[in-house]
């Protein structure tokens, strides 16, 4: 199978909602992407952000995927894990989003 999973608010929380000075890692998450990939499914992460930002997360979060990619409906996806309702696979799991009444709108502009 092919497993993706979104860079932001999924992968990762942005420092913007944590009030932090750095994005954080959702170990929560992360250990769900490391069990499918330990299963041998071909994983990739993806953003709206762009095939650098996926790539410069993957590389440093550690996840190895099979690929980074622009986030987009694939007819080749089975499973995509992102924190908003998408239609993007043949199943898509919400995941929860913290902290959600924060803006994500000036933050996002970084990716740009």
């Amino acid at each position: 199978m092919i497993i993706a999973f979104d860079v932001d608010d999924t992968l990762i929380t942005p420092s913007i909602v944590t009030a932090s000075s750095t994005d954080t890692p959702n170990y929560e998450v992360i250990a769900i992407y490391r069990w499918f990939q330990a299963q041998g499914h071909n994983m990739i992460v993806w953003s709206g952000g762009g095939v650098d930002y996926a790539r410069m997360w993957a590389d440093k979060l550690g996840l190895q995927p099979f690929n980074a990619v622009v986030k987009e409906k694939r007819q080749d996806v089975d499973i995509a894990f992102d924190d908003c309702d998408v239609d993007l696979a043949e199943v898509n799991i919400k995941v929860k989003r913290i902290n959600n009444a924060v803006s994500r709108k000036d933050w996002n502009r970084h990716k740009v």
